[in-house]
């Protein structure tokens, strides 16, 4: 598991002269973290802050920083939209390719009466009928929502009906909320049901230094029994959820530190 370390965080403010404490700007994407913490302590001037395509699977620990205006969480595994009712001057919110479901927790959203552009594309959530009616009739301070301007018109139409749609929306909600819980449920099995076989003496065939034939063997065998799981782990069909995304990161790790050995 990556941490938000402060030497991290100096790293990426080398336009700053290291100083971390006036950082208006701070990117941290695609370094595997898998926790916001320690940045509205640290940064909080922040004002725009980069964390997309990391593991990241809560919205946390940024309520602090009251001047922060664009939040960039693209492809994480959020699943609910929260905690950022203490980010007053947020205008830009960025969740694209995430796992949001809970399309009620938009709401959390109406304290930030700055947003004006909200990304949800790629989101499970995008799927419900009434979704966009049901997101620009909740927020009525959103201009833009997953790129396209909302119009005034639309705005009018979407408040009309609204707790028709509200009722449909937290009905879908519900259905794929239980289904979260299914997958989350067969996920837990098969992370129980996974165990590493070594040799007959608790060792890696590959640690035993021994010319005899059969342990000779019993290694090759080995290799293409890895090889074989290899091919297994990646062409078994499976649901692309955050325990799934995050298992296939966790397996490309392993294989990374046995190829470093």
């Amino acid at each position: 598991m990556v941490h938000i370390t402060e030497d991290l965080v100096r790293r990426r403010a080398e336009h700053n002269e290291g100083e971390i404490f006036s950082l208006e700007e701070v990117t941290l994407h695609q370094q595997d973290v898998e926790r916001i913490e320690h940045i509205e302590r640290w940064c909080k001037e922040l004002k725009i802050l980069y964390l997309q395509n990391n593991l990241i699977p809560r919205i946390e620990n940024v309520g602090r920083l009251k001047k922060l205006e664009y939040l960039n969480l693209a492809l994480n595994n959020i699943e609910v939209i929260e905690n950022l009712e203490g980010c007053e001057s947020l205008q830009k919110l960025d969740l694209t390719v995430n796992f949001v479901g809970r399309l009620s927790s938009v709401e959390s959203l109406k304290h930030n009466v700055h947003l004006v552009e909200l990304f949800l594309v790629g989101n499970p959530c995008t799927e419900y009928q009434g979704y966009r009616q049901y997101v620009v009739a909740a927020l009525p301070q959103l201009q833009r929502l997953d790129g396209t301007e909302i119009s005034r018109s639309e705005r009018i139409r979407a408040s009309q009906g609204l707790e028709e749609v509200r009722r449909a929306v937290r009905q879908q909600e519900t259905e794929y909320l239980k289904r979260r819980a299914r997958e989350r449920e067969e996920a837990g099995e098969k992370t129980g049901n996974k165990e590493r076989k070594p040799g007959f003496d608790g060792r890696w065939y590959t640690d035993i230094k021994n010319t005899d034939p059969v342990i000779e063997e019993n290694k090759e065998n080995q290799e293409v029994d890895e090889e074989q799981q290899e091919q297994e782990f990646w062409h078994t069909p499976c649901s692309f959820t955050p325990e799934s995304r995050l298992q296939a990161h966790r397996h490309l790790e392993d294989k990374k530190r046995a190829k470093e050995k």
